[in-house]
């Protein structure tokens, strides 16, 4: 029986893990697939075509084989379009890699995400001052495609329309409900009625980004206690690096300035 192959598919390289002294196993975002598993042989030889291609955030076409739940690597070039990100930028697609890592489920197509996670890796690569927009935007689309955001236009508990000029937290277990005194991240309801107007358009994640810009803050915390509770994490990896990284500079720099001359 002859062995199904896929060709010319879209995709990412999300992770790579170590296989043997000259292989790896990438865990792979497509198109048309969704998320899989490949291995890919004799890619860590010096000799390996394979070498500078298969990079996380950049965009490449693929070619697999097999049935098992890890395929093999037939063939991988670049795309072209635009360039890796780097610095700031390369930990932010590194979070976003950590995201789909932890909430797509193998073998589960997201054509939809897919664009606008290409979309997204390539605003971090070209336009780094859109970063915290396109963080957020990514984060609201993630959720919609994979059912765990709640509607944005009703109420939680009651399934009552929200009221525009009303404040609103997001809750992950009740969805959307009132604002209490208390509550540090109120969002009004007239931006979460436009987040889901947004969101159901065919350009969700730059919509998004353009609505997110004026609640940046309080977007930011709700959307990070609704990731964390449907990924079972506290804090995510990458975005724990993002921190230690920020605080170290921000160390350096305030070092400099006590060291120097009056």
């Amino acid at each position: 029986m002859a062995t199904r192959r896929t060709s010319d598919e879209p995709g990412f390289v999300l992770h790579r893990y170590d296989w043997s002294e000259s292989s790896l196993i990438l865990e792979v975002f497509s198109r048309h697939h969704g998320r899989l598993a490949l291995v890919a042989k004799g890619v860590k030889r010096p000799t390996s075509q394979f070498r500078a291609v298969l990079l996380p955030l950049q965009p490449i076409l693929l070619a697999w084989g097999g049935e098992a739940e890890v395929r093999t690597l037939k063939s991988a070039q670049w795309q072209g379009g635009h360039v890796m990100p780097t610095g700031d930028a390369l930990l932010a697609g590194s979070y976003l890699n950590e995201l789909l890592m932890r909430l797509l489920a193998r073998d589960d197509p997201h054509p939809r995400l897919f664009d606008d996670y290409a979309l997204a890796v390539q605003l971090l690569a070209e336009r780094s001052e859109t970063q915290s927009l396109v963080l957020r935007a990514f984060e609201l689309v993630l959720l919609r495609e994979t059912g765990l955001l709640p509607d944005l236009a009703r109420e939680g508990s009651s399934l009552a329309h929200l009221d525009p000029e009303g404040a609103y937290v997001l809750s992950p277990e009740a969805g959307l409900r009132p604002a209490h005194e208390d509550d540090a991240h109120p969002v009004t309801g007239e931006c979460w009625l436009a987040l889901q107007q947004a969101l159901a358009t065919p350009d969700a994640l730059l919509n998004a980004m353009r609505i997110s810009m004026g609640v940046m803050p309080a977007l930011r915390a709700q959307l990070r206690t609704l990731l964390h509770y449907h990924s079972g994490v506290r804090t995510f990896r990458t975005r724990q690096l993002m921190l230690d990284v920020h605080a170290l500079s921000r160390g350096k720099a305030t070092g400099s300035r006590s060291e120097a001359p009056a």
